[in-house]
C-alpha cells in the first residue's frame, strides 16, 4: 500500500476519467507510468510538476493499494483509493516548509513565487529575499540569475545593475567587471565606451585613463585628477541657492504679504548674485586654486558661473 496524492479538475475528473471523493477504482491493466494506470505522486509538490498550481484544481489524498510503478516523482496503480480532499490552505502548508507561501516548494516564508529559500518573492527559486525575478541567491533582485543586491538586470554577480553579466556594481551596460559602467565588456570603472580596462573611457579597448578637456582645450588632467583636485572641493561648496539676507524692509513687507510666514518674512535673492558673493567672500588662496585650473579661462568661467574674476 502506498500512499500519495493526485490532482483532479473541479469536477473531479482527470485524463477524461470520472472520480469521485471518497471512492475506490480499479483498471484491469498493468500499471506502467505514462502508459496504464492511475498516476499519482508521493509528494504533494511533484503533482504541480504536472498540474497547473491552480486552486481551482482539486487535490486528494490517496492510498494505492494494487500494483503500484514508478519512475522518477510519477508513480501509477492499478487499484486506487480517493480518501479525502485537501483543502488549499492546507494544501500550501504541505507543499512549503515556510510559513506564509502561496506559491510552492518554498522552504523560506511568504513567498508567492515557487522553490525559494528566502523570503517576500514573487518570483522562483531564490535563496535571497524580496525577489521579483528568478535563480537569484541575492536581495531585491528584479532580473534573474542575479547573485548580487538590487539587479533589474540578468546574471550579475555585482550589485544595483541594470546591464547583464556583470561582476562589478552599479553598471547598467553588459558583461562589466568594474563599477559604474555604461558601455559593455569594461573592467575598469565609471566607462561609458566598451572594452576599457582604463576608467572614465568613453573609448574602446583603453588601458590607460584618458585626459579630460577643460575650458574647451585638451588638458594634461584625467577625470580622477579632477575628482581629487582642491579647485573641485572649493567650487562644490557654491550652495544651490544661497539667500545672505533674511530681513526685509517695511516698503518689503507691504508689497510683498505672500512672503510671511511664521516668525518673520522670507525673501528671495538672486542665484546668481549669491555665487558672486559667495566668490568674494572666498580666501585669496581659494580663488589662485580656482584660477589655476588648467587652461583656466575666466570669460568661460564667467559665462557658466556669473563670476567675473577681475571684479
Amino acid at each position: 500500500m502506498v500512499k500519495g496524492y493526485k490532482v483532479f479538475d473541479v469536477d473531479w475528473q482527470c485524463k477524461g476519467k470520472q472520480y469521485t471523493c471518497p471512492g475506490k477504482f480499479e483498471e484491469d491493466v498493468e500499471p506502467h507510468v505514462c502508459e496504464s494506470g492511475m498516476h499519482f505522486c508521493k509528494d504533494a509538490v511533484d503533482c504541480f510538476n504536472y498540474y497547473d498550481f491552480d486552486p481551482d484544481n482539486r487535490v486528494a489524498e490517496v492510498i494505492a493499494y494494487g500494483d503500484v510503478a514508478e519512475y522518477g516523482d510519477k508513480c501509477c496503480t492499478n487499484k486506487l483509493e480517493i480518501i479525502r480532499e485537501i483543502p488549499w490552505t492546507e494544501l500550501l502548508e504541505i507543499v512549503n516548509t515556510g510559513k506564509g507561501c502561496t506559491g510552492r516548494g518554498n522552504t523560506g516564508n511568504y513567498n508567492s513565487g515557487n522553490f525559494n529559500s528566502g523570503r517576500y518573492n514573487s518570483g522562483s527559486n531564490n535563496s535571497g529575499d524580496r525577489n521579483s525575478g528568478r535563480c537569484n541567491i541575492g536581495n531585491f533582485n528584479s532580473g534573474n540569475n542575479n547573485s548580487g543586491h538590487y539587479n533589474s538586470g540578468e546574471c550579475n554577480s555585482g550589485n544595483r545593475n541594470t546591464g547583464n553579466y556583470n561582476s562589478g556594481d552599479y553598471n547598467s551596460g553588459h558583461w562589466n567587471r568594474g563599477n559604474w559602467n555604461t558601455g559593455n565588456y569594461n573592467s575598469g570603472h565609471r566607462n561609458t565606451g566598451d572594452w576599457n580596462k582604463a576608467n572614465y573611457s568613453n573609448g574602446c579597448f583603453n588601458t590607460e585613463e584618458p585626459k579630460i578637456y577643460l575650458f574647451n582645450k585638451p588638458s594634461k588632467w584625467t577625470f580622477m585628477d579632477w575628482l581629487k583636485s582642491d579647485a573641485r572641493y572649493i567650487l562644490g561648496t557654491i550652495p544651490d541657492n544661497m539667500i545672505w539676507e533674511s530681513r526685509m524692509t517695511d516698503t518689503e513687507k507691504k508689497e510683498h504679504p505672500e512672503a510671511e510666514f511664521t516668525g518673520g518674512y522670507l525673501k528671495e535673492v538672486d542665484t546668481s548674485k549669491s555665487v558672486i558673493n559667495w566668490w568674494h567672500r572666498l580666501a585669496e588662496y581659494e580663488r589662485r586654486i580656482i584660477k589655476a585650473i588648467p587652461n583656466f579661462d575666466k570669460a568661460i568661467f564667467k559665462e557658466i558661473t556669473g563670476i567675473d574674476v577681475d571684479e
